[in-house]
C-alpha cells in the first residue's frame, strides 16, 4: 500500500507542470490582453490613449514579451510563493483570494460531506428495497435533482425565502459581518448562511451519486457470492454492508477526482446568483477582463484540486479493493 501511494505522489509534480502549461495556454487563447480590454473600455467612455501609453502599459505588465517568457516568469513567481499581481483589481493576488479561497474550501467541504451522507444511504435503500415506495420516491427525487439546474434551484429558494419569510438568503454573511474581523459571532453567522448554498450545490451531486450507487449495488446483489452468503445464514443487512456495498462504492470513489474541483469551484453561476464571496465569480470576472495572472492562479488551484481528488480516489480505491493495489 505504501509503495502504491509513493508512486502516485511521484507523479504529482509532473502532472502540475503539464496542467500549468494547459492553464497558461487556455488563459492566453482569447485574442488581445488586459491592456486591449482596458483601452476598449476607455474608448467606449470617450477617452483616447496614445500608442506610447499603450506600449508603456504592455511593458509594465510584461505583456510585450513572448508567451513562453511570460509562462516561465509566471511559474517562477508561483514556485517562489509569489502568486503575482492582479491587473484588474490592482492588488496582489494573495490578498484577493486569501479569504475567498478559505470560504470556498469550507463551502466545498460542507457540500462534499452533505452529498455523500445523503447519496450513499439513498442508493443503498433504493437498491435493497427495489420497487418499493421508497425506491420510487427516491427515483423521482433523483430525476428532479439531475434535471433541475442548480441556479434555478437557487432562484426558487431565494424567491420563497423572500416572499414567505421576508428574508434575503444571498451571501455567506449578514451585512454587519461582511467586513468584520473573525470572531465567534462571525463564525455563527457563517454557519447560519452556509446551509443554503450547501444544499443547492449538493442536491445535483446527491441525485447523481445516489443513482450510481443504486445501479452498482443492484448489480452486486445478483452475484453468486451474495447468494452463497445468504445460504450460509448471514443476516441481510450485515451481508449487504460487508460485501456488496464495499464493491459498489468503487465507481463513486473514482468520481472524487472530477467532483472535488467542481464542488470547490462553488458552481460559478450559483455563486454569482447567490452573491457568494468565493473564487468562482472572481474567476469569471478575471476571464472577462483578461486578467491573466489572476485567472491563471485560480485555474491552477482547480487543477491542483483535481490532482488531489484523483490521488484521494486512488488511495481509497486501493483500500476498498485489494485487487487494485495488487495490480
Amino acid at each position: 500500500m505504501s509503495q502504491y501511494i509513493i508512486k502516485r505522489l511521484i507523479l504529482l509534480p509532473f502532472l502540475m507542470i503539464i496542467f500549468s502549461i494547459f492553464a497558461f495556454v487556455i488563459i492566453q487563447a482569447p485574442p488581445g490582453d488586459f491592456v486591449t480590454s482596458y483601452i476598449a473600455e476607455l474608448a467606449a467612455s470617450g477617452s483616447a490613449v496614445e500608442q506610447e501609453q499603450i506600449d508603456a502599459l504592455r511593458s509594465l505588465y510584461g505583456l510585450d514579451q513572448p508567451a513562453y517568457i511570460q509562462y516561465v516568469k509566471w511559474m517562477g513567481r508561483i514556485l517562489s510563493g509569489d502568486l503575482g499581481f492582479s491587473l484588474d483589481w490592482q492588488k496582489p493576488i494573495k490578498e484577493l483570494i486569501g479569504e475567498r479561497l478559505a470560504l470556498t474550501v469550507l463551502l466545498g467541504l460542507f457540500t462534499f460531506v452533505f452529498t455523500w451522507l445523503l447519496a450513499v444511504p439513498i442508493g443503498i435503500i433504493s437498491a435493497v428495497r427495489q420497487y418499493s415506495f421508497l425506491d420510487y420516491f427516491f427515483s423521482v427525487f433523483n430525476y428532479f435533482g439531475v434535471a433541475t439546474p442548480t441556479f434555478m434551484t437557487a432562484l426558487v429558494l431565494m424567491w420563497l425565502a423572500f416572499s414567505v419569510f421576508g428574508v434575503s438568503v444571498t451571501g455567506l454573511f449578514s451585512s454587519e459581518y461582511i467586513d468584520a474581523p473573525w470572531s465567534v459571532g462571525r463564525w455563527t453567522d457563517l454557519l447560519r448562511h452556509i446551509w443554503l448554498p450547501m444544499v443547492i450545490l449538493g442536491l445535483d451531486g446527491t441525485a447523481r451519486l445516489a443513482r450510481i450507487m443504486r445501479a452498482n449495488l443492484l448489480d452486486e446483489l445478483n452475484k453468486p457470492y451474495v447468494e452463497m452468503a445468504r445460504a450460509k445464514g448471514m443476516s441481510e443487512w450485515r451481508l449487504v454492508l460487508k460485501y456488496p456495498v464495499r464493491l459498489a462504492l468503487n465507481p463513486l470513489v473514482s468520481t472524487i477526482g472530477w467532483y472535488l474541483p467542481l464542488i470547490f469551484s462553488g458552481s460559478v453561476i450559483v455563486a454569482t446568483v447567490l452573491n457568494l464571496p468565493t473564487i468562482g465569480p472572481m474567476l469569471l470576472r478575471s476571464l472577462t477582463n483578461q486578467d491573466m495572472f489572476l485567472a491563471g492562479t485560480i485555474v491552477m488551484i482547480y487543477c491542483f484540486l483535481a490532482i488531489i481528488g484523483t490521488l484521494i480516489s486512488d488511495i481509497l480505491l486501493a483500500w476498498l479493493d485489494p485487487r487494485i493495489r495488487m495490480g
